[in-house]
């Protein structure tokens, strides 16, 4: 896993349930790809066919709320999202993206200061996001050491795939 990405991004607010991020009418749904077009579809239907892929999620407080429906962060990936930063995250959506392989980065304030479209830098070492636009430069919180193993290995099942096949 790359220590700094940088991307596009689009902004939204607080409290962004998981059934905004992937609503109920679509879970009968298997194929990836179509997964994410419908992503934050209960924000703005057009969100996922104009999303800049690689680029980041900006929201405010509380974002993955609701359910644990892990279709949540599963569509976030699979519409070319490589990070969510937000003010704040529910907690088992947080887990959920985690163990998926989406980086849930809290970097508080992020969503008031940044416009959509800003070009962002997440350096995972430092703890920062740089607004490339502006010069800003915002502290986040690290992610822990075994989060980050999860998410280097890409979620929990390659890392548990990987652990069990070196003691066969």
């Amino acid at each position: 896993m790359q220590k700094v990405l940088t991307g596009k991004c689009i902004v939204i607010g607080d409290n962004i349930d998981t059934d905004q991020i992937y609503p109920g009418r679509f879970l009968a749904i298997t194929d990836p790809k179509e997964i994410g077009s419908h992503c934050l579809c209960g924000v703005s239907e057009d969100i996922a066919a104009n999303f800049p892929a690689g680029g980041f999620v900006v929201a405010g407080r509380n974002f993955g709320c609701g359910s644990s429906r892990e279709h949540a962060p599963i569509a976030l990936l699979n519409m070319g999202a490589c990070a969510v930063l937000a003010d704040s995250f529910a907690r088992i959506f947080f887990r959920n993206a985690v163990n998926l392989g989406l980086l849930p980065i809290v970097c508080k304030g992020i969503n008031k200061r940044v416009k959509e479209g800003a070009t962002l830098t997440l350096d995972l070492e430092a703890g920062t996001v740089k607004n490339d636009d502006t010069g800003e430069i915002f502290q986040c919180e690290k992610l822990g050491d075994q989060a980050m193993k999860i998410l280097e290995a890409g979620g929990i099942k390659p890392l548990m795939r990987a652990k069990f096949a070196g003691k066969s």
